[in-house]
């Protein structure tokens, strides 16, 4: 009674690696631990059933495991998925015992069952009966708190890696995957690199693609500290029609955030209307490729304030070009800088090591904002480098011997120290040089 009520919580002791205690445990779950019929079904649907594991299986493919919670379910029968508006039909259905899938005719309620080749079902989906449709509140999954890049060992097995990483997702939602266009890298988030290795192991058995773990690259970005103006001239000459675009700018910085501003100062029509929009262009794009160390420009303001053109040979495609010499005329003179990005961190750990923990955050030119108990544990606020975060929640394990746990999130760009934007500009001119 007090297990259904809730206001007890049975506790077990046993050793996995020694197999102790297995035989007590399940013997106490079917006596103590409420039966479908000891409990009311969660939303009083005829029919409720939750998704709350995929795993793929070679020769077979995607495999459902569910649990019932209210009424009977037949072999073939059509269920209808909640999250999804969709109809699925559960042939084949089955009760697994470990690697063994045994076919049955019904499940009833508070029966665990397994079902192969569903379209459009996924871990955490509820599933009714059509006229009666009900969505369960989410599992609460944890949130990932680690990041890492993945690569493939040979070329061309980048389709096979999105393929297998979608599939390792789908059997396991606590890890995600993404690819950054911007930093040309496939980026895993999960648990920490022990999660990792468990995936990359789980990669090469199942899906035969073999892959390692690599430093995720930073998105830097760049900025200007001064103001500095120049010019533009696009001039070529090459038989028949040539090309002519001449500009004049200023840059001058913007606040953080702000964001990038085109002024058009343009008076008496030296440049005409029509070909202003192709000098921003050119802007832009030459903005895009950095000037310290090719991360892309951020808050800055361009005046365009003189130029000259051609009746016949100036087009928008020259004075593009014209906007792009004066952005790599001008940015040198305008004292650029590295940005780099921060993270709002949160770590919570036990008050033995927090000297510890402290002093590692520190190392890792990571700012102390504060700290305050939160229950049992310390809870340490600060702000450090993204660039700092890679493989710290092995350092935190190791440091609380398992105890601590942490979040963190985007904090903002701020001017990267000089050792850092120099290290950065070698590895971009390195890069280049490859």
């Amino acid at each position: 009674t007090a297990v259904v009520a809730g206001s007890i919580v049975p506790l077990f002791v046993g050793s996995a690696t020694l197999t102790f205690g297995m035989r007590a445990l399940l013997t106490k779950m079917v006596e103590i631990f409420p039966a479908a019929a000891d409990v009311p079904p969660p939303v009083g649907a005829p029919l409720l059933g939750r998704v709350f594991k995929t795993t793929s299986e070679p020769h077979v493919g995607d495999v459902t495991l569910f649990r019932l919670y209210a009424g009977t379910l037949k072999n073939g029968a059509d269920v209808w998925n909640a999250e999804h508006e969709v109809a699925e039909k559960l042939n084949h259905l089955s009760v697994q015992q470990g690697r063994e899938r045994t076919e049955v005719g019904v499940l009833h309620a508070g029966d665990i069952g397994s079902v192969a080749k569903l379209r459009d079902t996924h871990t955490g989906d509820t599933f009714c009966l059509r006229d009666t449709p009900v969505r369960l509140a989410p599992i609460p999954f944890p949130e990932a708190v680690a990041s890492a890049a993945v690569v493939v060992k040979q070329r061309g097995e980048e389709d096979k890696l999105a393929a297998g990483l979608h599939k390792l997702h789908e059997e396991d939602p606590t890890f995600h995957f993404e690819y950054n266009s911007e930093l040309r890298q496939t980026l895993i988030h999960g648990m920490g690199e022990r999660h990792f290795e468990i995936l990359l192991g789980r990669l090469t058995q199942k899906y035969g693609v073999h892959a390692d773990l690599a430093r995720p690259r930073i998105a830097y970005r760049e900025t200007f500290k001064g103001k500095a103006e120049g010019q533009g001239k696009h001039k070529k000459q090459s038989g028949g029609r040539g090309q002519y675009g001449d500009c004049w700018i200023r840059i001058a910085p913007r606040p953080r955030g702000a964001g990038y501003e085109f002024v058009d100062k343009i008076v008496g029509g030296v440049i005409p209307n029509k070909y202003i929009p192709a000098v921003d262009r050119g802007i832009q794009e030459s903005a895009e490729r950095g000037v310290v160390a090719g991360y892309p420009v951020v808050d800055f303001q361009v005046e365009c304030f003189d130029g000259s053109y051609h009746d016949v040979d100036s087009n928008e495609m020259s004075f593009k070009m014209a906007g792009i010499l004066a952005f790599r005329t001008v940015a040198p003179k305008a004292r650029p800088v590295l940005l780099e990005p921060l993270a709002d961190l949160e770590v919570w750990t036990p008050e033995d090591v927090l000297g510890d923990v402290m002093g590692d955050l520190s190392a890792r030119r990571g700012q102390i904002l504060g700290t305050e108990a939160d229950g049992r544990l310390t809870k340490v606020r600060a702000v450090l480098p993204e660039s700092e975060l890679y493989r710290y929640s092995t350092t935190l394990y190791s440091i609380t011997h398992g105890r601590g746990t942490y979040r963190h999130g985007f904090h903002g760009y701020v001017e990267a120290p000089p050792d850092v934007a120099a290290r950065v500009a070698e590895e971009h001119k390195e890069e280049q040089g490859h």
